[in-house]
């Protein structure tokens, strides 16, 4: 079965991908997979932003979305009319001959990955390309072909059994098992800087450690008094800072529901 295999870290949000889907879908006939896509208000393939942080502690991640091609696909399930299907090679395709433009597989699916074409009066999403799949000559959709830096991969499941072995996939709880793996999501940090508010100095080699209910960890401020912790699941945790010359400080209910930026933290003599 066909999968998309997207690693996180590796995408530089150039929207290739996103652009590349409008070029091969918007005013181009490709039926009986697919008809001409708008070439507004439709995005078959998806480049979101996350912005993480505040200001100077922030990060910046791309994920592209797309349809994840379900095992358990609750559009086709939602669908009265029998227009949705499964191809052999697990791509999930509207057909547009039998769409009746009842809208119920747009409420069915929970990644807001089907879109509603007004004037064709017919549900439409991410095909996996499979019109080029089937010429013979393409062995991807134009979004991965085109991705300068192999964030974007396509294939056979068993060839990438690896990276879904360590991948994870989005809206997990919707229980539609989606074909499309997400490698080195970001989880949440704790950052801060540590200064000597006497000699106006940031402190180096500071030791803080994070402790909660995951577990403790442990790191030095670098050269501009800057610790990060990164990587951390949700929880509840404990930062305590410890450097020679100081008094120890600790900052109690630090919570990772969102990223946590601690500002400038003093340290008294």
């Amino acid at each position: 079965m066909k999968a998309f295999v997207i690693d996180v870290a590796a995408c530089n949000g150039c929207y290739a991908c996103q652009i590349a889907c409008k070029d091969e879908h918007v005013a181009n006939d490709w039926s009986p997979i697919a008809k001409p896509q708008p070439d507004t208000g439709q995005f078959w393939l998806r480049l979101t932003e996350h912005i993480r942080g505040t200001v100077p502690k922030v990060k910046i991640h791309y994920v592209p979305r797309m349809c994840g091609h379900c095992r358990e696909a609750s559009c086709m399930s939602a669908c009265t009319a029998g227009a949705i299907y499964r191809r052999a090679d697990g791509l999930v395709i509207v057909d547009p001959e039998k769409c009746t433009g009842c809208k119920a597989c747009v409420d069915g699916c929970g990644y807001g990955a089907i879109f509603f074409n007004e004037d064709l009066n017919l549900a439409q999403k991410c095909t996996g390309c499979a019109h080029l799949l089937d010429g013979g000559e393409w062995t991807v959709p134009r979004c991965v072909d085109v991705c300068p830096t192999e964030a974007l991969r396509f294939g056979e499941e068993s060839e990438f059994a690896g990276e879904i072995a360590r991948a994870e996939v989005l809206v997990p709880e919707s229980g539609c098992q989606p074909r499309a793996y997400y490698l080195h999501m970001p989880k949440k940090f704790v950052a801060g800087t540590v200064y000597d508010p006497q000699a106006e100095e940031v402190v180096t080699g500071a030791i803080c450690t994070l402790s909660g209910d995951k577990g403790t960890l442990t790191t030095e401020t670098d050269d501009f008094g800057d610790f990060w912790f990164e990587g951390l699941p949700e929880a509840k945790y404990s930062l305590s800072i410890a450097a020679s010359g100081f008094k120890a400080k600790t900052v109690d209910k630090i919570s990772t529901a969102n990223d946590v930026n601690l500002g400038d933290i003093p340290l008294a003599r």
